[in-house]
């Protein structure tokens, strides 16, 4: 009796979590290859463990022909061998021999214990992968174990996560046997065993802390509608209750403080969500105050009006706030203060009022280069009468209406606009905030499904 293989295949079953079948299949594959390979692939054989005694059976059979007549003596044998083993065969019959595992020698058994691990770590990579590929979205906790190429190697116990670069969080630093917690983003099957990777800046990282931290988030009464992150630095966090008697911002406080913490101080703005757009930008763009907001839905743009006062909240430091609510919204949004605002719609409507009266179309105005009372003031009747085809009482009447709008100075949105979305102008504007006078337009990015949201006076961070 073998108990000795009897135990260690119950050890590694325990031990590995590997299916004690899947293991006793896997020794029997492995014996058959060594056989095989013993003698030739034509060789009929049969392996079977016997459970209660813990012995490997090996069976070869061969057909019996006629005396003389073996052509391959892997598999036949001459009728008068066969019967020294059983007399009443006849030919054609099918005859079986045991082979004692001990006399294939010490290289097949080498290649037998070769196959037996890595059809063993093949299992076992198998049935990681099929553990880690459904818990993707889940926070995991590991070691960091050594630095790769790509980032960092974390030890999750069973196998290993890796954890690249443009998956931290900027400015955090780790060092061999620290402790950290990431979100599984994805796991690859690869040649050399399941490859999880994971994510301290994914913007679901923070809705699966929330989920962790908040019970009212977790059990579904606050649901999270989007989130948008500045890793490290701050991220705006929108939020609906689903009961009226359940405040939405109030997930705030010691709770929210373990979040912040985890994420090593980074700032975060609780955003009150609503289906209506107007609203939800409002409350997104907090702790700035809003006067008003045109919703151009054709273009997917908020232009958003501001007291004087507010543009350099709105904007934001380095023009974060209003990156963050764009992303968070998914619209474009143009932020202007009210003076600004206001004196390019007073020129708007002069031009028209300057069109009517010249019985022209501001159409006609635009096309002929006429795009505000300067320009028309500064024209020559010559120029009026040629480009825009009026008599002389019609150039008197234009004159009188440009004189009476006189006071207005033209400053149009997109020239006094300050983009924040191109890739060279964002620090520069974002610097000038604090003295800008005019607006920011930011386009969103990387939102979440969800429809905008609006934070509210409530509205605050952590």
């Amino acid at each position: 009796m073998n108990l000795e293989l009897k135990k260690a295949i119950d050890q590694i079953s325990k031990d590995k979590g590997l299916d004690r079948n899947m293991l006793i299949e896997t020794l029997e594959d492995a014996v058959r290859t060594s056989v095989l390979r013993r003698f030739s692939e034509d060789t009929d054989v049969e392996v079977s463990y016997n459970d209660d005694t813990g012995d490997i059976e090996v069976y070869q059979f061969k057909i019996v022909v006629p005396d003389g007549d073996v052509a391959n003596p892997d598999t036949q044998i001459e009728l008068v061998e066969a019967r020294t083993h059983d007399p009443s065969v006849q030919l054609d019959d099918e005859v079986g021999f045991r082979v004692r595992v001990e006399d294939l020698g010490r290289i097949a058994a080498q290649s037998a214990k070769q196959v037996i691990i890595q059809r063993m770590r093949d299992a076992e990579q198998g049935i990681i992968y099929e553990e880690y590929k459904d818990r993707v979205g889940e926070i995991v906790s590991g070691i960091i174990q050594r630095r790769d190429k790509g980032g960092w190697v974390i030890n999750l116990g069973r196998t290993e996560a890796i954890l690249p670069r443009e998956e931290q969080i900027p400015r955090e630093h780790y060092k061999r046997g620290d402790r950290v917690q990431a979100l599984i983003v994805e796991v690859r099957q690869e040649g050399r065993g399941p490859q999880v990777v994971v994510s301290r800046s994914h913007r679901d990282y923070m809705a699966a802390l929330f989920r962790r931290e908040v019970p009212e988030v977790d059990d579904g009464v606050v649901q999270i509608m989007g989130v948008a992150r500045d890793p490290g630095s701050r991220a705006k966090v929108a939020v609906l209750s689903r009961e009226r008697d359940v405040d939405p911002v109030g997930v705030r406080g010691s709770r929210i403080q373990n979040i912040v913490q985890e994420l090593h101080g980074e700032r975060i703005d609780i955003v009150v969500w609503s289906a209506d757009i107007a609203t939800y930008a409002r409350n997104a763009l907090a702790p700035a105050l809003v006067s008003r907001i045109v919703v151009d839905e054709e273009e997917n743009l908020l232009e958003v009006i501001v007291p004087d006062d507010q543009l350099t909240n709105a904007i934001g430091r380095k023009g974060q706030n209003v990156k963050l609510a764009a992303r968070l919204l998914g619209w474009k949004v143009d932020i202007f203060t009210e003076t600004r605002y206001n004196e390019a719609n007073a020129i708007g409507h002069g031009l028209e009022q300057v069109a009517s009266v010249a019985e022209v179309s501001i159409e006609a105005l635009l096309a002929a280069g006429y795009s505000s009372l300067d320009k028309l003031r500064e024209a020559s009747d010559e120029d009026l009468a040629d480009k825009l085809i009026i008599s002389a009482s019609r150039i008197a009447d234009l004159r009188s209406a440009i004189n009476f709008l006189a006071p207005v100075v033209e400053t149009t949105p997109e020239s006094s606009a300050v983009h924040l979305g191109g890739p060279a102008a964002e620090t520069d504007a974002a610097d000038a905030a604090p003295a800008a006078e005019d607006g920011v337009s930011e386009a969103g990015e990387g939102v979440e499904d969800a429809p905008a949201a609006t934070p509210d006076t409530r509205d605050g961070d952590a």
